[in-house]
């Protein structure tokens, strides 16, 4: 599972390590583990409703688990979009074959 957290809120905002932490406390102690994409942002471009173009600053956070607990997702997706004050976040899951 890969969650994409945005490095700054929609006024410029830069949040601080203090979210991140939490963020990576929480899914170490859910999954035993955990592995951050943090040392060159990805950047994200879109097309807003207006015709401009938008853009995100992001880092991922990403998890392996045996099975996909859809509720426990749901509600962590919810918990970090507010803490991270995101009308959405995408969170996306994905099969994996270990070799």
């Amino acid at each position: 599972m890969q969650i994409l957290l945005p490095l700054y809120d929609n006024e410029g905002q830069h949040f601080g390590e203090e979210a991140y932490a939490r963020t990576r406390a929480e899914l170490t102690a859910q999954f035993g583990g955990m592995t951050a994409y943090q040392r060159a942002p990805a950047r994200g471009l879109w097309t807003t409703g207006e015709g401009e173009v938008a853009r995100d600053d992001i880092v991922i956070f990403e998890v392996m688990a045996p099975a996909l607990d859809r509720e426990w997702w749901a509600s962590t997706r919810k918990r970090l979009q507010a803490r991270f004050r995101q009308d959405a976040l995408v969170v996306r899951a994905m099969a994996v074959e270990l070799l």
